[in-house]
């Protein structure tokens, strides 16, 4: 496996996906793709700082102090990020926020370490999107009664008149497409200029493309990351209801 195909700082890197190991899979053929090589680091390094965390937690000082203090601030900064967003609810959700928060900004950032982000790949946000998703129905039938839920679908008519049912119905379905896309393509966008620019460049692009990684993957990477949580918190606690 060429580092080009893998490493997103490379001379000779692309943006597109490319196949590394090729097996049988009841007939079928499947690939391990550099997603997935990716994606697996990512995984790899946050479970391994899991670990971690967990163990300096079970010792924990009264006093904090070195690593003991990251963890906290990130628990601490994190939960107060749901709080200010879903009010009384949010006990129920740090745990879902604060994973998809860390996992979709290591992945975002990913980029600095070299790594084709694994977030570039819409097989990736797609399914992200889709467990927001199913969330957010699910509370929307523990905490609406389905005769509210129904009255919201066919909004702003009355419930006995769903001419706008249809409508509404397809903003609800659009919801995890708008929320993988935005996050895909922004990512993306990123990962193929990166590309163009030590493409085309070669060995001039030697440090000063470090300034357009702050922007792309750590800037930007960190903004999509606060956008597609507040979009996912803003959902939820929507669905929910106000009173809950």
């Amino acid at each position: 496996m060429r580092a080009g195909i893998l490493l997103s700082g490379s001379a000779d890197v692309d943006f597109m996906i490319h196949g590394i190991v090729k097996y049988s899979f009841f007939g079928h053929e499947v690939w391990i793709t550099t997603t997935h090589v990716c994606l697996l680091i990512v995984m790899l390094v946050l479970i391994g700082f899991s670990i971690a965390a967990g163990r300096v937690m079970k010792r924990a000082a009264e006093v904090p102090d070195g690593f003991q203090n990251v963890v906290e601030l990130i628990v601490e900064k994190l939960d107060g990020m749901v709080d200010n967003s879903m009010g009384r609810s949010a006990p129920g959700f740090y745990n879902y926020v604060g994973t998809i928060f860390i996992f979709i900004l290591f992945s975002n950032i990913s980029g600095l370490l070299g790594l084709r982000p694994p977030t570039a790949d819409y097989g990736v946000t797609l399914p992200l999107g889709l467990l927001t998703f199913t969330l957010i129905h699910v509370n929307q039938f523990r905490f609406q009664k389905p005769g509210v839920i129904w009255k919201d679908m066919c909004s702003p008519l009355p419930p006995w008149l769903p001419i706008w049912f249809p409508i509404n119905l397809i903003s609800k379905l659009a919801v995890p497409v708008s929320l993988s896309l935005r996050l895909f393509a922004n990512i993306l966008s990123g990962t193929v200029m990166m590309a163009l620019v030590y493409g085309l460049l070669g060995k001039i692009a030697t440090v000063w493309p470090a300034a357009l990684h702050v922007y792309f993957d750590l800037f930007s990477g960190a903004i999509q990351t606060y956008v597609f949580c507040m979009l996912t918190m803003t959902y939820i606690k929507n669905a929910i209801g106000e009173d809950n």
